[in-house]
Order: structure tokens, then sequence, then C-alpha cells
């Protein structure tokens, strides 16, 4: 079933197929958890919400010392600790009957996700060849996808049956698909980290830990991004708010939309990423990406209008499928800038940089886009898009000046060696 959103057989299946493991039981988590902890813990959503921002301001913190282990140490077998501990942290929710301890154990789970997301990718760069990396990528997001979809079915079950026995089930089985994950990734090969050690040997230039952050030009692209991934609290909160508070009538439609985006990226991702093959096309379809961004928020802001039902469940439709397609485009673009403009002997450090712009998209982004598109409305939703399509004609730009300091970067380095070795 999976086969056709997996890439071809070597060390990227066996990481789409770790993917796939994890996706499925994070499907399951994202389904349950919330009500979990407050139905069946007895926590309060205003706890929930305060505990998991929490989290994910402390998890962002983690991208980059984790990132940096794995360019000195060697990702795989990192990944595969963090694959370990993200399941024990994960069956450690089956124990938590309080806030604080509730707050601690989320604190680890999004510290360990975002780590394992910055060495994955540092994982991914040593295994495969940079040409291939967005096509790659572009599989690993359609399978993630696919597993998203079972486990979110599978987390209706749960639901549906709505016991704690049944909950408990959730976390254990997102647990061992963590656990599962760990076992597929000792089946890659060695990294080649061989390659760049020489490299990390002697790039001894001003701290290590913090070389990416000296590096403004990647700084400004990181930033940019992280403007384009506010896109990602609409179809998780704030299009479901905007349907429950102005259409009550078509609460339906919310899963409707998410089952659409879902399927979407499953069969058009890898197809969207082949029109990436360098830095000016990336940044092209970034542009793109802000462009389609800003009409769907302008389709979306039109529903507000007074419409008959199936109207407005037409425009609800079109806004979710611009919604998608600039969706799957920012994807590609961004896949390609991050790796591309990073030094290859700091991938991991650079990827945990660059993965920050998701923690803090998921940290500051629901919060403001709630703001934004309950309390302001129509002008809300235009407003939003306006930042969608600056932040997407800002990408070329910043792209561009990245990409004039490589030169300067790589000279500097090797600057550095002459003096040592003199």
């Amino acid at each position: 079933m999976f086969t056709r959103f997996m890439p071809p057989p070597g060390a990227a299946r066996t990481l789409a197929a770790a993917q796939l493991s994890n996706s499925v039981g994070d499907g399951l988590y994202y389904t349950c958890s919330a009500l979990y902890f407050t139905h069946i813990i007895g926590l309060a959503p205003t706890r929930v919400g305060l505990a998991l921002t929490l989290a994910w301001a402390v998890g962002s913190l983690a991208g980059v010392p984790l990132g940096h282990l794995a360019d000195r140490r060697g990702p795989r077998d990192l990944a595969v600790l963090l694959s370990l501990v993200t399941g024990a942290v994960v069956a450690s929710f089956l124990v938590i009957d309080s806030f604080v301890p509730f707050v601690l154990v989320s604190c680890l789970y999004a510290t360990a996700q975002s780590g394992l997301a910055a060495v994955r990718q540092a994982l991914l760069a040593d295994l495969v060849a940079p040409a291939e990396r967005t096509g790659v990528l572009a599989h690993l997001q359609s399978t993630l996808n696919a597993g998203l979809a079972v486990g979110a079915a599978l987390g209706g079950l749960a639901l549906s049956d709505g016991t704690r026995p049944a909950y408990l089930a959730v976390f254990t089985a997102d647990a061992l698909g963590f656990l599962l994950a760990a076992l597929i990734l000792l089946r890659l090969p060695a990294p080649r980290t061989a390659r760049a050690a020489a490299h990390r040997r002697e790039d001894d230039d001003a701290p290590r830990l913090t070389a990416v952050l000296r590096d403004r030009p990647y700084v400004v692209v990181m930033l940019v991004n992280t403007v384009l991934l506010l896109r990602l609290p609409l179809l998780s909160l704030a299009i479901p708010l905007w349907i429950a508070t102005r259409f009550p009538a078509l609460t339906w439609l919310a899963s409707v939309l998410f089952v659409l985006n879902t399927g979407a990226v499953m069969l058009f991702q890898v197809r969207t990423a082949r029109a990436v093959t360098d830095l000016p096309s990336a940044a092209r379809l970034m542009r793109r990406a802000g462009l389609i961004l800003l009409v769907s928020c302008a389709v979306f802001a039109a529903s507000a209008a007074r419409l008959p039902a199936w109207a407005t469940v037409a425009i609800l439709l079109v806004g979710a499928v611009l919604q998608v397609i600039g969706e799957m485009q920012h994807s590609a673009g961004s896949w390609h800038i991050g790796f591309d403009l990073a030094p290859p002997h700091r991938i991991g450090q650079y990827q945990g940089f660059f993965g920050t712009g998701v923690a803090v998209a998921r940290t500051l982004g629901p919060t403001l886009v709630t703001v934004l598109l309950m309390t302001w409305g129509t002008p809300g939703w235009l407003l939003l898009g306006t930042l969608f399509l600056g932040a997407g004609c800002a990408m070329g730009p910043a792209v561009r000046r990245a990409e004039r300091a490589r030169p300067v970067r790589s000279a500097d380095a090797k600057g550095a060696v002459q003096c040592q070795l003199s």
C-alpha cells in the first residue's frame, strides 16, 4: 500500500520506513492526546495548552546542539538513541496523572522530537547525494502523511471507545513505533562522516556550536522561512475554529479538509518537488508559494460573506486546495534551500537551526493566527496572506545574499586552517 509513496530501494527507503513507523504512532498521538489529558487525566485545557507551548519553546533550543553533536560524532547512532528516548518519553505518559510531571515529560518529548528531526536530516545528508535530497525529502513527506492518515484513523477508533485502556493502547503503540524506528535505522550503513572529518578537525574558527548563529545571511533565510511556516497552525487550529465559529452547521467540514490536505500531499508532493533543481528554482517556488497562500487566505476570507451553505462549502474547499498547493511548494523549496546553503561539515547544526522555525511556528503561531483570524476576521486573513506573500518574495534576495556569502565562509575556513598549519 505504501510502496508508491516510498523512495527507491536503499538507504532512502530505509529512512522512509523509519519515518512511516513514527508517523503512524504520531497520528495516533495527535488524534487522542489532548482528549486523554483533559478528559481522562482531568487537566484543564488551558493548562494543557500552556504546557505544550512551554514544551515546544524548550524543544526549539535542542536542534542546534544535537545537530552539532551529530556532525561531530555521527548521526546514525544518535538518531537511534533519540528514537529510543522519544519512545521511552511517550511510554511515560502512561503514568502521568498531574500537571507538573506532564510539563516535564512534555518538555522532554519536544526536546527529543526536535533533536531527532535535526539528526535525521544530518543522516540523510550523509547517505543521499545532494542532487537527490529534495526528491527523497518529498518521498519522506508523502510517507509521513500516509502514516499520519493511518494513525488518525486508528486514533478515531480509540476516541469512539473513549475508555482509559483505549487511550493507553494509543500511547503504547506510539512508543512501540519509535522502538521499531530505532531498529530500522540500525539497518542503515555506517554513515560516510569520514568525508568531512578532516574539515571538522581543522575548522576551529569561532565557537563551533554557535557557528550557524554567526552566519547572518543563513539566519535571515531561516527567519523568512519561519514566516511562511505560520501556515502550520491553519489546518490544525485556525480553519477548524473559523468553521466552528462562523458556520456551526459545517463543523464536519474540518475533517474533510484535513483528509483533503493529507491526501494531496501523499499524491502530489513528489511531483511538486521535481520543479526544484537548484537555488534559483527553489527561491522561485517559494515566491509562488507565498502568492498562492495569499490567494488562499483571500478565498477563506470570502467565505465570511452571507452565502448559501453549498457556496460556503465550495469556497472553503477551494481555499483548502490552494492552501495545500502553497504548502507543497513551500516545503519543496525550503528543503533545498536549507540543505544547499549549509556547509557540508555542519549539516546537522544548520538543519537543527533551520528546523527551529517549525518549533517557533508551533509555539507562537497558534496565538498569532487565532488573534488575527478570530478577532479581526476578514482583515486578519488578508493581513496573514500579505505576510506570506512578503516572505515568499523576500526569500529570493535572502537566498542570493546567502549564496554570495558561501565562498567567503569557505575562504575564511581555509585561512584558519593555513594559520594553524603555519
